[in-house]
């Protein structure tokens, strides 16, 4: 049998004091192993990177974990657009389907994260084995949510090309088109925290998906769908006080009105609001694994 049929190049193969050579632990197979080589001695930044790259690795297996952020959300809003357009447009004076896309990226990018594998580790005990590896323990988390935002800027795309197909143009040009990924991105980091805080409490799949449906009344008693002087009673009450109305609105101001600071700074603050909750109960959730595993 050959490096290649043990699935190890021939590079990686380690000489014995009798000659012999034998495979060193493939990465994947025995991942704590490696993790323990790659993090003695090394620095944050490289434990920060074993453990996105095995998530990021795990994505292209699991595609019905990323699929249906890409399909969801292009077909909301390609309902949304066929049955409102005429009527939005012909009452507001506004282009639509610019109007739409923000609701149609955000709602891709958002609870995209690593925390059902995370509820698995923790069950088969993976988890614990990681913790007795000399990696970073705040890497273990800060990592996989590394791995969030490279698989949300990824999602961005598609839903943009969609947007471009039907028309959608951006005022601010290209540099607008970033800051339009690089503020989704932020929101999907940002609200990451809370799925990721219920997975280290709780280590249970169900109470994971529990945080995915709150996100839906979060996201839809905002003016994601109609523009905010239209909404009326308790609905408007609530869209203002929402933090995703401010998101949409920034990322609505990259597309139609042009680099508007304030707008920019409302959504910024929202999301830098919701990240710090989410970060603080994430990095608690982490403590407390931690005490109990001690």
């Amino acid at each position: 049998m050959n490096a290649r049929t043990l699935g190890v190049r021939a590079d990686d193969l380690r000489s014995t004091a009798g000659g012999a050579r034998h495979p060193e632990p493939h990465p994947e197979r025995h991942p704590e192993r490696h993790l323990e080589r790659r993090a003695a001695g090394s620095t944050f930044l490289a434990d920060l990177r074993v453990v996105a790259g095995r998530a990021l690795r795990q994505v292209p297996r699991e595609p019905s974990s990323v699929l249906p952020a890409v399909f969801v959300p292009a077909f909301f809003y390609a309902v949304n657009l066929g049955a409102l357009e005429k009527l939005a447009s012909g009452a507001a004076g506004f282009d639509y389907k610019a109007f739409l896309l923000p609701m149609a990226v955000a709602f891709a990018v958002t609870g995209m994260s690593r925390a059902p594998t995370l509820v698995t580790d923790i069950q088969d005990g993976y988890f614990d084995r990681l913790l007795m590896t000399p990696v970073r323990r705040v890497a273990l988390l800060l990592g996989l949510m590394a791995a969030d935002v490279v698989v949300v800027i990824a999602l961005c795309v598609p839903v943009l090309v969609v947007g471009f197909a039907v028309g959608v143009h951006f005022r601010t040009g290209i540099p607008g088109i970033a800051a339009f990924v690089g503020i989704s991105a932020l929101w999907g980091l940002a609200f990451t925290g809370f799925p990721y805080a219920v997975a280290l409490k709780t280590g249970s799949p169900a109470a994971v998906n529990a945080v995915f449906v709150t996100f839906f009344p979060l996201f839809f008693l905002t003016d994601a769908v109609v523009p905010k002087a239209a909404l009326t009673g308790w609905f408007s009450v609530i869209a203002t006080y929402n933090p995703v109305t401010y998101l949409l609105g920034a990322l609505r101001s990259l597309e139609t009105a042009g680099w508007r600071p304030a707008s920019l700074l409302e959504g910024l603050g929202a999301l830098g609001g919701i990240g710090i909750v989410g970060m603080t109960l994430a990095l608690g959730a982490l403590r407390g694994r931690l005490r109990a595993g001690a």
